[in-house]
């Protein structure tokens, strides 16, 4: 029998090229490595990931269906600043999605009260041991669980885009906002409360109410 090579092995699920540029890209400018308002040329996103410049045009294409960057040509590509509008507009999609899928899961809320009671321990043991990177995920986590199990990918696959572009607009500044985790974990416990209860509309009024407060917060930091 023929066994493949350690390096062929090594190959095996490791990402593309243009995978590895994407990953790159995006990171960079979601952590605001990359602010809003800087041009970045191929050459030297090919130099940062070690790929040529092909995989890395590709990266750039995904970027800009994603709103994160416009392309210049022979240029490179303009990271796209954060604006009042985006923010408005985000989170004005953010309701649309989060309430359809609100009202969409009541019927199989026992279930799903018990993976965000998982994620809400999630975000209470990251806040406890002050991993602010854990706790932002941990707090994805948890909303895009009521998305997904709404059942529609398409809702789905446009929330966690959704989530990228609030994560570029408020993590750095999150991270010198007092208070604004205490404030998150309750509102997290309020939707499970709600769950707990016979009223899908205290359900979605929370829902609502944690998206108002994410909404005030990004516009009090800009």
């Amino acid at each position: 029998m023929t066994h493949p090579s350690a390096a062929a092995e090594a190959r095996v699920g490791a990402p593309s090229a243009a995978e590895r540029a994407y990953r790159h890209l995006k990171q960079a400018i979601l952590e605001q490595v990359y602010p809003g308002g800087q041009l970045v040329s191929e050459g030297e996103i090919a130099e940062a990931t070690g790929v040529s410049r092909t995989p890395v045009r590709e990266a750039l294409l995904r970027l800009e269906s994603e709103g994160l960057v416009r392309l210049y040509p022979k240029r490179g590509a303009l990271i796209r600043p954060v604006s009042a509008r985006e923010i408005a507009d985000v989170v004005e999609a953010r309701r649309l999605v989060e309430l359809h899928a609100a009202e969409r899961v009541w019927p199989r809320r026992a279930a799903l009260r018990t993976e965000l009671a998982g994620r809400l321990d999630e975000m209470r043991r990251a806040h406890a041991a002050g991993d602010l990177t854990a706790l932002m995920a941990a707090d994805r986590a948890f909303h895009a669980a009521v998305v997904e199990a709404a059942g529609n990918e398409i809702l789905a696959e446009l929330y966690h885009r959704l989530r990228d572009r609030q994560l570029r607009m408020g993590e750095a500044s999150f991270r010198l906002s007092p208070g604004w985790a205490e404030v998150a974990l309750a509102e997290h416990a309020a939707q499970l409360a709600a769950l707990d209860g016979d009223d899908p509309q205290a359900w979605r009024d929370a829902v609502a109410g944690h998206i108002d407060t994410a909404a005030t917060m990004l516009g009090a930091l800009r």
